[in-house]
């Protein structure tokens, strides 16, 4: 792609896709100069999601190549514009899904950009400028202030990285859905134990909810209560167990992309329960109206959160010092890291180490 917009002046080393192969490879390009409501950020960290993967192998079908992932960044601020008083040089920041919106809009003056009818993506997605954005496998990337959020001083910033999108997307349901309302003795099931999966147990814990991990693994049984503090564990292809369970929660995050059948997640709430899916299946799925009809069941969707929303997330993980599992690697082991994401062969998130030696001063809190 030729990088035609003319205040796009600031050459950036980054990592790319430039076909459906997926493979990653060092990628220069172009970024704005920062504007009066810009905030400029030296990258740190960028966290790898499922989403990356998925569009750099363009599995849905939209991606527009060259694609530099990554929407899970954290960073310092190295330069800020005349008219942003909400951050200045030397700040812990970071950068998720969302690069811009229309800013006028019902959702937008609600502080929930992620609703949108013209959001924009961090990557892969048409900026106001008319220039394509491109994400946080990058050295730095020039924002507007409204998509910036500041990062507790008590979070490092590598197990930071993935609050912006796992993060979020558990947190932002639990919120919407009344889970954190009294959660004392409410039930919350986590189908899926994997970025956004170990996100919510966590979150679900610190909130005084009791946590029930479903999975189709027996063997993570004891990662899920020993190292991550599951109150309880089913296997969902065991019968037994599932029947068991049966109306025992009052509420489940369904983190799985792939397709799976809803119907018996449904029969493991209560009545008037409700099941949230927050992973995007390349798939219809299946939606009996049985379990619905004869529990006064719901079934809504979730995607991502606000601006807002994400700094309050922010915020609180880091009064409950909730932050995620991670495994850093080096830019050059980008592509052995897609492929054992594809496995699920991570615990829970890899998080790329941009700036090659982690800025340890910076990463521990201090400026």
């Amino acid at each position: 792609m030729t990088e035609t917009t003319p205040n796009h002046t600031q050459t950036v080393n980054g990592w790319a896709a430039l076909d459906s192969s997926g493979k990653i490879v060092p990628f220069v390009f172009k970024r704005r100069e920062n504007g009066e409501e810009d905030v400029t950020i030296k990258i740190i960290y960028c966290g790898m999601c499922h989403t990356d993967l998925h569009n750099v192998r363009n599995d849905w079908g939209q991606t527009i190549y060259p694609v530099v992932p990554g929407h899970e960044i954290t960073g310092v601020v190295t330069k800020v514009g005349s008219r942003v008083t909400e951050f200045a040089v030397g700040d812990r920041v970071g950068v998720g899904c969302i690069a811009a919106s229309c800013l006028k809009c019902e959702m937008c003056e609600a502080s929930e950009e992620n609703y949108c009818d013209d959001i924009q993506l961090t990557y892969g997605g048409v900026y106001w400028d008319g220039s394509m954005t491109y994400g946080g496998y990058s050295t730095m990337i020039v924002s507007h202030k409204r998509f910036v959020v500041k990062v507790p001083a008590n979070l490092p910033l590598d197990a930071a990285a993935p609050l912006l999108c796992a993060g979020i997307t558990v947190y932002s349901p639990m919120k919407q859905n009344g889970m954190l309302d009294e959660p004392a003795g409410k039930r919350l099931g986590i189908v899926g134990l994997g970025g956004l999966g170990h996100v919510g147990v966590k979150l679900g814990k610190a909130f005084g909810l009791r946590v029930t991990v479903i999975s189709t693994s027996p063997a993570k049984e004891e990662e899920a209560k020993s190292r991550l503090g599951a109150d309880d564990f089913v296997v969902s292809t065991d019968l037994k167990q599932m029947e068991a369970a049966r109306k025992s929660l009052d509420y489940i995050i369904d983190t799985v992309s792939a397709s799976h059948p809803l119907g018996p997640l449904l029969e493991l709430l209560k009545v008037g329960g409700t099941l949230v899916l927050v992973g995007a299946s390349e798939k219809p799925m299946g939606l009996p109206s049985f379990p619905l009809l004869f529990a006064r069941r719901k079934v809504v969707g979730s995607l991502i959160g606000g601006m807002k929303e994400t700094q309050e997330m922010l915020d609180v993980c880091g009064k409950l010092n909730v932050t995620c599992d991670v495994e850093v690697v080096k830019p050059d082991y980008i592509n052995q890291a897609m492929g054992r994401l594809a496995k699920n062969d991570v615990r829970y998130r890899f998080v790329v180490d941009i700036a090659g030696d982690g800025d340890a001063a910076v990463n521990a809190g201090g400026d």
